[in-house]
């Protein structure tokens, strides 16, 4: 089959392209944590080189985003990070689990518009659920604690943070405690044609073990239709600056976004 004959058949099952303007905003959207845009993004990250065997570790973060108008001026955006996982040997020679990790939900009360200064911000729970399917893909924990956010958007740009703790309130007595500060400074510029470059740091520091995870990932996304649908593809590369111990040095990521915009 010719190249040209491959294009055409690409463009028939991706369906008519969303306008300029339409990709633009939906890739705003989507750089805003708790815009008023039902979503569900389908994350992939592999990491590499962990531990004394140099293992490797597959998670697919089903994360659904759903916003809900609650008063003439408030949004309860719900979000959840539902992880399936396959690694091998990440805990020296472990061998491979594959199965559930635990299940983050959280939730934020957002006002429905900026402040008078560009300001967006949300405040609210997150929880820790022990879904995990084996005890090396989870922590046998139930916790809770609050979570937030702020971030602008100006000229192209969104910048801000996210931030949540989790203490551990009850689970398997022989499993360690969890007292996890997780940490997201993130910096995002859109480009025509709904194209956006994406920075970000998930740190996270684990005070039982005074530890510290810091990885750093970079990704570029373009927001397009499929089957009449809009749809965001992404995919990225990250690198650790600051692991609790023998790695991971570094990872890659992929990300399909389902968009549900209102109208």
């Amino acid at each position: 089959m010719s190249r040209g004959a491959v294009l055409m058949m690409l463009a028939l099952l991706a369906g008519p392209a969303l306008a300029q303007d339409d990709a633009d905003e939906l890739a705003k959207k989507l750089s805003n944590p708790v815009a008023n845009l039902i979503s569900v993004p389908l994350q992939y990250n592999v990491d590499f080189d962990i531990g004394s065997e140099d293992g490797t570790k597959h998670t697919l973060n089903i994360q659904p985003v759903i916003p809900t108008s609650i008063s003439e001026k408030w949004n309860l955006i719900t979000r959840v990070i539902l992880p399936v996982i396959q690694q091998d040997d990440v805990f020296g020679e472990s061998g491979s689990q594959f199965g559930l990790g635990d299940t983050t939900p959280s939730f934020f009360f957002s006002p429905k518009e900026p402040t008078a200064g560009g300001l967006i911000w949300g405040i609210g729970p997150v929880f820790l659920l022990p879904t995990a399917t084996d005890d090396l893909l989870g922590s046998g924990k139930w916790g809770a604690g609050p979570t937030g956010l702020v971030l602008v958007q100006k000229n192209g740009w969104t910048y801000g943070a996210l931030v949540n703790h989790i203490w551990s309130v009850a689970g398997e007595d022989d499993r360690d405690d969890v007292n996890n500060t997780f940490l997201q400074p993130f910096l995002a510029k859109g480009i025509a044609g709904g194209w956006t470059l994406t920075g970000n740091f998930e740190s996270s520091y684990n005070w039982e073990a005074e530890k510290w995870t810091v990885p750093f990932n970079f990704v570029v996304s373009k927001v397009t239709r499929m089957g009449g649908r809009p749809i965001s593809f992404a995919g990225g590369a990250r690198y650790y600056f600051e692991t609790p111990g023998e790695g991971p040095d570094w990872g890659l990521r992929a990300v399909v976004t389902l968009l549900f915009p209102h109208g």
